[in-house]
Formats: structure tokens, sequence, C-alpha cells
């Protein structure tokens, strides 16, 4: 379809305006499909949870377009950058937005432990509007053991940590908070969600070579 200006532009995909209070996420990387994307929203959106409207039906692209609601609010990232959110207040939304998915039944397993997962659940993918935070990019979204989910939003805060840099501390911090209260978080899960982060194409070297101090910087909140 048709795009207009392009608005933001993410480690696959882009985004442009498609219309009144619409955008259009293509992915550059043709390997993704925004069909099942958008059918995991609409599933977790029917049962409550904060994600943008999807508009089907609208590209010739399905596998790398989706047209979805335009958002108006910074990301939570940016409002921590901003200082209008605090790091730990930031990591107790992540585990709120994560303890209210993991209430959402799978779309397809009957097995009752099975759950939506987000899987890259981070500052960057909640949007922080008017309404509340709304949580985008479920391009890896699975069905399976809340676990990893809870695993991989860890290390991924673990390894910003990790890196060092300015942002190193904040993400020790949003690391402690999004652990502080009960989590799914188990042994098996981290260790799934470091193998997954190891075998990510979009990691950068040094985000790989720091895997084994996230791990143990997330093992010491296990307790």
């Amino acid at each position: 379809m048709r795009t207009g200006r392009l608005i933001g532009a993410g480690r696959t995909a882009d985004v442009y305006e498609a219309g009144a209070g619409w955008v259009l996420r293509r992915d550059r990387e043709g390997a993704g499909d925004a069909v099942a994307e958008g059918a995991v929203m609409e599933h977790v959106r029917a049962h409550g949870y904060p994600v943008p409207r999807v508009r089907p039906g609208t590209t010739p692209s399905p596998r790398t377009d989706l047209v979805m609601e335009r958002l108006s609010g910074p990301t939570m990232l940016r409002a921590c950058l901003d200082g209008a959110l605090t790091p730990r207040d930031a990591g107790g939304t992540l585990a709120r937005l994560l303890r209210l998915l993991h209430e959402v039944p799978a779309y397809r397993s009957t097995d009752p432990g099975v759950r939506v997962l987000h899987l890259d659940l981070h500052p960057d993918n909640v949007i922080l509007t008017a309404d509340g935070p709304r949580v985008i990019d479920w391009s890896n979204a699975e069905e399976g053991d809340p676990a990893l989910d809870w695993a991989t939003s860890a290390v991924i805060l673990a390894q910003v940590a990790a890196v060092g840099g300015p942002m190193a501390e904040p993400a020790a911090v949003m690391l402690a908070a999004l652990l502080a209260s009960p989590s799914a978080l188990t042994p098996d899960g981290l260790a799934e969600a470091l193998r997954r982060r190891a075998a990510n194409p979009t990691m950068s070297p040094r985000e790989v070579a720091v895997l084994p101090a996230a791990g143990e910087l997330v093992r010491s909140h296990l307790g």
C-alpha cells in the first residue's frame, strides 16, 4: 500500500503514517507474519489487554505490513530518560503488564498452563498514553510457559545493565522492581531466554558477550 511519512524505525521495521489515526508498521527484513501478529493482538485486546487496535485486510503485503491504531504518548523508555517516570515505577509497570497478560487464555492450546507470551516486553515497547500504558511489537509472540516471558524481559534489562553506559543503573533498578514482587521466573525459563537471546540475529556482538553477566544478575534476584 502507499505509505505516508516515516515516523519511526526499529531494528527490523519502519513505521509510517497511514491516514488519520493509523500507522503502518512494515517489516524490512521480510521474515515476519503480520497477519498472525495482528491476530494475537486482537485476541489479547478482546480479553481487555492494552494493545493498539488492528485494521485487518488493508495491505497487499500481509507478511510484512500491519496497520494499527496510532498511539499518542512517549515510550516508557523516553519517559524515564526525560525524568517523567522513575526506573522503579517502570519496572513495576512491566511486572503488572506481564501478570495481566498471563491472565489471558491461549488462543490455540487448551492446556490451562499455557498462556500468551509477548517475549519482547521492555520499556521501548510500552507507549504511555493518556489512557494508560499500551504494549506494542508482538512479532515475537508465542504461546507457552509464562516463566519464559518473565525471563526474557529480565534478561533484556540485565543486558542493558551489563553493557554499561548511562542506562546501566536505571536498567538495574528496573530489573529489581520487575522481580521485586512474586513472578513466574524460573531457572529453566531463564536458561531458555538466555539461549534464545544468544541465537537472536539482531543482537550486537557486545550484547551477546554480556549474556553470561546478565544471566548472573537475573539469578541474583531469584533468591
